[in-house]
């Protein structure tokens, strides 16, 4: 697993040792992030990122890479907080980056800038997805008009919760981003 654009672009990031994580891959970041930079007046620059159910943090590394302004990373696995840490280490960017060792379906109220640039890439087939993108509108962690992206294998149901307006379904294989714009 690498960086595939910007200013990180080759570095390697550490992978999970076990199956608990599911990493997006290498292709599927560059293909979202060149519909981001194409089709989305290039979301990513300058963003304010939040990564839920962040992983390895592969989704929010890449965006700070290609200039997102800060990201949060969210998620409350001790492998994953593990991996993040040591990715921020590597990269030398804390003053960017912070690990939020919490559930993403429960978030709470945030003191944090909101997001606009939402990541969610939940364990597939569980149904997280709506469950986090309402308690980070209820925390206040999206800014209005936050540009969401989940993905999810692609016999999931709905993965919009209220609030957050479809904009576009992109298939890869057997998992589906979702692109779509919270309502603030």
């Amino acid at each position: 697993m690498r960086i595939v654009g910007g200013e990180w672009r080759g570095r390697r990031l550490a992978g999970p040792k076990g199956e608990g994580i599911r990493p997006t891959s290498d292709r599927l970041r560059e293909a979202l992030f060149n519909v981001l930079a194409h089709a989305y007046d290039d979301a990513v620059e300058g963003a304010v990122v939040l990564d839920l159910f962040a992983g390895t943090g592969a989704l929010a590394f890449e965006a700070l890479s290609r200039g997102a302004a800060s990201a949060l990373l969210v998620d409350d696995g001790r492998e994953a907080g593990g991996l993040i840490r040591d990715t921020i280490a590597a990269l030398a960017c804390g003053d960017r980056a912070r690990l939020i060792r919490r559930d993403a379906t429960r978030l709470g109220p945030t003191a944090d800038t909101p997001a606009t640039l939402v990541f969610c890439d939940p364990p597939y087939g569980k149904g997280l997805a709506p469950a986090a993108l309402t308690a980070a509108a209820k925390g206040g962690w999206l800014a209005g008009g936050a540009l969401v992206l989940v993905e999810e294998v692609a016999s999931a149901g709905p993965v919009l919760p209220d609030r957050v307006s479809e904009l576009e379904r992109r298939a890869y294989g057997e998992t589906v981003v979702t692109i779509g714009r919270f309502e603030g």
